[in-house]
């Protein structure tokens, strides 16, 4: 069923993607501000992240290892995929994600300035979980990316001024678990082409860079699907300059494509998925920003353990060959049909 919503999506995009305009000079100021920028994969607080919260009493045990690393970027992103709520489960089947609300406190101990809120887990804790975490995310000083009180609002994006730079932000999920909700209540940014274009275009007008959150790809694989493909394409066609995907729990290739950085998957970064060797690890990209370009990137490896990610120091074998392999290098990508 995913496959061919992703592949209906493909199809989408194809016949919306505008066509590539050359890009307008930008004039930059004789001493362009450095900023670095740090994003991270996927984070859950419920289940056995949620009993390790609770046995040891300290409800931000799961970023305590990496804190002082996150917290010295100017913006710090991850994928939160668990909803916050004070209540107890609105759904009484299927695979829902809970997180506590004191869990936030280690979002802000490692410095955390956004939090994409638009992936599949979203809705499970109803409509009262969607509007809860947006608000206790907000509250605590963390701006939450793809999800709002209106349609208009979740596509709105986020801007950041950071050293005089305006950082905007737009997220979008390929598919959410539970549907069949009212027209009035909270919304999700789904991974809809057309809006995907309009959104880069009118955020353009208030951002100096564009940046994409994309909750998108086939759990587990460790190559990116075409419709994954297909999509950030389209995001850099239409003026981003850089895509973050998460959702596959493992981690994928990067690309360079027309200008932009495409990170496919960054793998875990707060999870409890123990059953396979691949989902026990994650990257952190930081990407440095020179003015409105990027100067440099850098990824970081982290081991999941049940207390936390910690930095794998030395890469292990499994990394390095990955940086040996075909697809660490950009990918060469086929024309789609």
């Amino acid at each position: 069923m995913r496959r061919a919503l992703g592949f209906a999506v493909l199809i989408s995009i194809v016949s919306c993607s505008p066509p590539r305009r050359p890009p307008q000079a930008r004039v930059e100021p004789s001493n362009p501000p450095l900023n670095r920028l740090m994003f991270a994969g996927d984070v859950m607080f419920s289940r056995g992240v949620r009993r390790q919260i609770v046995t040891a009493r300290d409800p931000a045990l799961p970023f305590r290892k990496i804190a002082p690393l996150l917290s010295a970027a100017d913006i710090a992103f991850v994928n939160l995929e668990s909803p916050f709520s004070d209540r107890g489960l609105y759904y009484e089947t299927g695979l829902i994600f809970h997180a506590p609300p004191e869990a936030i406190a280690g979002l802000n101990l490692a410095g955390v300035s956004l939090a994409s809120t638009a992936n599949n887990h979203a809705r499970d804790c109803g409509p009262h979980g969607v509007e809860f975490t947006v608000a206790w995310l907000r509250s605590h000083g963390i701006e939450p990316l793809g999800s709002s009180e209106s349609e208009a609002r979740t596509h709105d994006g986020i801007v950041l001024v950071r050293h005089g730079i305006r950082f905007g932000f737009l997220g979008y999920t390929f598919d959410q678990n539970n549907g069949n909700w009212r027209d009035t209540d909270p919304r999700i940014a789904m991974a809809d082409p057309k809006a995907l274009c309009r959104d880069i275009a009118a955020l353009k007008t208030r951002a100096d860079i564009v940046i994409v959150s994309m909750h998108h790809g086939i759990e587990y694989q460790p190559l990116p699907s075409r419709a994954q493909i297909a999509f950030a394409h389209a995001a850099i066609d239409a003026g981003a300059v850089l895509v973050i995907g998460h959702h596959p729990h493992v981690i994928q290739p990067e690309e360079d494509y027309h200008g932009g950085r495409i990170f496919y998957s960054l793998g875990n970064l707060v999870f409890d998925q123990y059953q396979r060797e691949a989902t026990q690890h994650g990257e952190i990209v930081q990407v440095s920003f020179l003015g409105a370009s990027i100067l440099a990137t850098h990824t970081l490896y982290v081991q999941i353990t049940p207390t936390g990610p910690e930095l794998e120091s030395p890469p292990q074998p499994r990394q390095i060959q990955k940086e040996k392999s075909p697809a660490a290098k950009p990918l060469r990508i086929s024309p789609v049909n």
